[in-house]
């Protein structure tokens, strides 16, 4: 990137010519002769105390079949601005970097210099273009405890299951953090039952994952959650496949060589990096992608971004609801040694009061009435989870909150010690943001009678609103009465908090 100090607003905005004449005609002229760049909008993610991941895709034609987004076979000059405002007055930062074709167009600016706990503005010019203007800020130092802050989570957005005005209600929080814990794409092919339609068959090539992510980012609503604030992000499955584990394929179709999956995994990989508010440094590498990673926010919380797909045992009894005794074997781990000991190492560290584990599915134990439990979950690797339990305890986490994804309903649990004696953390389920549809109002705890633990249900779609203080963390679960018509409004379907030093959830 080229640094441009002293760049002003009307030199970026009107392209920087000599006179106001020849500036007008030509930006005239640009705008007639390239249609509009930026309509997957704008996204900032992964920040430290003093930068933060800027990321557009250039695409004026988002839905081409060819995973170029009407792009030609060109590099392009993409400048970029932040300011302290949204009109841009002033500029702390800005420069250019290169949109390349072989990364369909995406650019991912690490926009430093930036002063900590501090709120900025970002936008981007190209092709005589600008963009929308986003919303972001850095975290606080990390010799300091910094602002309380607000906190969203969410997950499971399948394109025709429902419309997204999840992620509007998100945005009208304007939170200063927003976590997606996966299943932000859905691999599937055109169904003929939701209220709208993904576009072609089941994806597998790299021009495949390339037009599902334009047509998911396409929607407004989802483009409005991207520009309110700094989105920390991890993949599920549906990403990739359903329910894959590591190199295993749980599905047979469609049917594809040993060579044909690594080549769709690592095209899954490459799309993802390209379409999210990633660091260089996450960027995949043929077929893997280092995306487990810790994420500072001051002296106040830590975040433990993992990755419960890539380096995972196959499911335990062929997955599913079983009573499965190779779920008990010391030799399985769901995150896969060498990630299970770098949380573990990390929860050492005492990094922050509140160590925050972002991850993709259900961590408390759960068993229906025959005492079968869910094998892609945590309960299909009780050993590995065990060890996680024993950390907290061992390296005297303080304040262990878990943050869970994948199953399209709210959850509040204690998470319990291996005797089922006191709870040593607490886990917050998100439910959907439209899989599965509507839902229903049903708040009964599925298997509750078995399950004292688990302390809320909510079948609702939605997100999770929380406040993080040092004192403690308040938790809203956030639901939407319909997500088949645009327009339902958020309300709070219950709320906890967890109090420092004192694992488990308080109802208010």
């Amino acid at each position: 990137m080229k640094a441009k100090p002293g760049l002003s607003r009307r030199t970026f905005v009107l392209g920087g010519l000599a006179t106001t004449g020849v500036v007008l005609a030509a930006a005239k002229s640009a705008q007639a002769a390239v249609p509009y760049p930026f309509q997957l909008g704008v996204a900032s993610g992964d920040p430290d105390a003093s930068s933060v991941v800027l990321w557009t895709r250039l695409a004026p034609s988002p839905l081409n079949a060819d995973g170029q987004g009407g792009m030609a076979n060109a590099d392009v000059a993409v400048d970029w601005q932040v300011s302290t405002t949204d009109t841009f007055a002033s500029l702390v930062s800005s420069g250019t970097v290169t949109a390349r074709y072989a990364e369909a167009h995406s650019v991912h600016v690490v926009a430093g210099g930036l002063n900590p706990d501090a709120e900025y503005y970002y936008r981007f010019r190209a092709q005589g273009h600008i963009s929308p203007v986003g919303r972001t800020r850095t975290a606080p130092a990390v010799t300091t405890v910094g602002r309380d802050f607000t906190m969203l989570f969410a997950s499971c957005a399948h394109f025709e299951s429902g419309y997204y005005t999840a992620y509007r209600r998100m945005a009208d929080d304007r939170p200063d953090l927003i976590l997606h814990l996966g299943d932000y794409i859905y691999e599937g092919g055109a169904g003929s039952s939701g209220v709208r339609q993904h576009l072609g068959a089941e994806i597998v090539s790299l021009a495949d994952y390339r037009r599902r992510y334009a047509q998911y980012k396409s929607d407004p609503d989802l483009q409005a959650a991207h520009a309110i604030a700094p989105w920390l992000v991890v993949p599920d499955d549906h990403e990739v496949e359903n329910n894959y584990a590591n190199m295993v394929r749980a599905d047979s179709s469609p049917a594809l060589t040993a060579a044909q999956w690594t080549a769709r995994r690592t095209a899954a990989y490459q799309a993802y990096y390209e379409n999210m508010p990633l660091r260089p440094a996450n960027k995949n590498s043929g077929n893997s992608i280092q995306l487990y990673r810790r994420v500072r926010w001051g002296q106040l919380a830590t975040f433990h971004m993992l990755d419960t797909r890539q380096f995972r045992n196959d499911q335990a009894c062929g997955d599913g609801w079983k009573v499965c005794a190779d779920a008990d074997l010391a030799s399985r781990s769901l995150p896969g040694t060498a990630q299970e000991n770098w949380l573990l190492d990390g929860l050492g560290q005492h990094l922050g009061k509140w160590d925050v584990i972002g991850q993709q599915v259900f961590f408390a134990k759960q068993f229906d009435a025959s005492g079968a439990s869910n094998m892609d979950a945590w309960d299909g690797y009780r050993a590995s989870r065990s060890r996680i339990l024993q950390g907290f305890t061992d390296r005297a986490v303080r304040n262990p909150l878990v943050l869970t994804g994948d199953v399209h309903a709210s959850w509040g649990n204690n998470v319990m010690n291996d005797a089922g004696t006191a709870a040593v953390a607490s886990e917050l389920v998100c439910t959907s943001i439209t899989s599965g549809g509507n839902g229903s109002a049903t708040t009964t705890i599925p298997n509750g009678a078995t399950n004292a633990h688990l302390k809320f249900y909510s079948n609702r779609r939605g997100y999770v609103r929380t406040r993080i203080t040092q004192a403690q963390v308040t938790a809203d679960f956030r639901g939407l009465a319909s997500v088949t018509e645009h327009g339902a409004a958020a309300s709070t379907l219950k709320s906890f908090a967890i109090l420092d030093g004192r694992p488990g959830l308080q109802a208010l």
